[in-house]
């Protein structure tokens, strides 16, 4: 069945689409100059909202998880990207370790580190599984439902000094993390010097942080926007941070509230310069933490105030336990893009500097300033391979191909604001 969709274009969006294909050249020649300058991440996802005025990133996931909901069209693409990827970090490269989440009941998660592994493996490695899991003691077999199986092995430390990661009878020269260390960084993989570990360690919300990132985000923004003339609101969310929260003893909700308010202000002024009649609301987020967890919609600062006890708990602890203190008050993105009548926003991913497809995650029963990264959500593959060339013939509006361009363009600044990110954060950098 092939998906009905729908996308809502406005003035303002138009004429970015419109701007972007003009540009293109420049477009293509301002990234490639910035490739020389900064390192992409190994990999990277970024779900993207599209309001019909606006197209936003909302969240970069550097441990991208759902390779399994690409168009299989796409496969090729993603080996390409990975050859070019590894050809640049290690091109003698034989053994590549791979660390998915501790996680092994969740079937959909383990059928992207099995597509994962098929493109990794394509891309000419040799490819094994080690866990951080305590409970696995040896390699155990996990069959997946729709056939296939997965062996994960616990990690070991090796060579004489024990400087070296790996299993019992596999070397690698590379490891690959598809876990994000919400739980912290286990010893196990601390002072590996001598194996490229993709990401880094301070890429794991141990140490990384939204609000780094979105602030990277808008200083390249605001180049590209200077580069084709446009308002650098169009593809940028307004945000505020909030530190030193306690939800659950009501602590920092004054300054929550001056944030909340000074956001929808900003956004409401946009709104009236370009004739919105949209009502403003921000998203409110921990400023670490990941899969839509500690979530919450406010279109008013009183939405707020006195939260009862369920949303204090849910804002106050997101995966594996992690406490959250410290918060990002994002500008809400309407999505008014559906998919068979459901509400759905674009998921752009890339392997090194490249796109590789995407797909749109759609929810039912959510609307369209709702987070749809929640239970009840399902997948729907984009065959960017197909749409990505934009027709420099088509009015602006008018053809899919540009939209899906579009989206490209954006997911890639979000990629390059990455790849600063963790430039900044990184630890090792002055000694590097």
């Amino acid at each position: 069945m092939v998906p009905h969709l729908i996308t809502a274009l406005s003035g303002p969006l138009l004429e970015l689409e419109s701007k972007v294909l003009e540009a293109t050249p420049t477009i293509e020649r301002w990234f490639r100059l910035e490739w020389q300058e900064h390192t992409p991440p190994f990999y990277c996802s970024v779900d993207l909202r599209n309001s019909g005025f606006k197209l936003s990133p909302v969240d970069t996931n550097l441990f991208p998880g759902g390779f399994n909901n690409l168009s299989p069209e796409m496969l090729p693409l993603a080996v390409q990207a990975a050859m070019a990827a590894i050809e640049k970090i290690c091109p003698e490269a034989k053994n590549l370790l791979l660390i998915p989440e501790r996680h092994t009941r969740n079937t959909f998660y383990l059928q992207n580190i099995a597509c994962l592994s098929s493109i990794l493996r394509q891309a000419g490695l040799n490819v094994r599984l080690g866990t951080l899991s305590d409970d696995i003691k040896k390699p155990t077999t996990i069959e997946l439902p729709e056939g296939g199986k997965l062996v994960l092995e616990p990690l070991t430390r090796l060579g004489l000094r024990k400087t070296r990661l790996g299993l019992k009878d596999f070397d690698p020269c590379s490891i690959l993390l598809n876990n994000d260390l919400s739980a912290g960084i286990p010893p196990i993989l601390e002072n590996v010097y001598e194996q490229y570990l993709l990401p880094g360690l301070h890429a794991g919300w141990p140490i990384r942080r939204k609000s780094n990132h979105f602030q990277a985000y808008e200083e390249l923004a605001k180049k590209f926007a200077k580069l084709i003339n446009i308002d650098p609101w169009m593809i940028n969310p307004y945000y505020a941070r909030c530190t030193g929260m306690d939800f659950h003893e009501q602590k920092g909700e004054e300054q929550l509230l001056a944030a909340v308010d000074q956001v929808l202000k900003k956004t409401a002024k946009k709104y009236r310069e370009y004739g919105i009649k949209d009502k403003p609301y921000v998203v409110v987020k921990p400023d670490a933490g990941t899969y839509g967890m500690g979530v919450m919609i406010a279109h008013d600062p009183n939405d707020l105030k006195n939260l009862n006890r369920r949303d204090r708990n849910k804002m106050s602890i997101v995966k594996e336990g992690l406490a959250v203190s410290d918060v990002i008050v994002q500008e809400g993105v309407y999505t008014f893009e559906k998919v068979n009548e459901a509400v759905a926003e674009p998921v752009v991913y890339m392997i090194d500097r490249y796109v590789i497809g995407g797909f749109y995650r759609v929810h039912t029963d959510r609307g369209p300033d709702e987070n749809l990264n929640a239970p009840g959500m399902h997948f729907v593959p984009l065959a960017f391979e197909q749409n990505a060339m934009p027709d420099m013939r088509a009015k602006p509006g008018s053809a899919a191909p540009n939209r899906f361009y579009l989206y490209g363009v954006v997911a890639r600044l979000a990629l390059l604001a990455a790849s600063l990110e963790l430039e900044r954060t990184d630890p090792d950098a002055e000694a590097a």
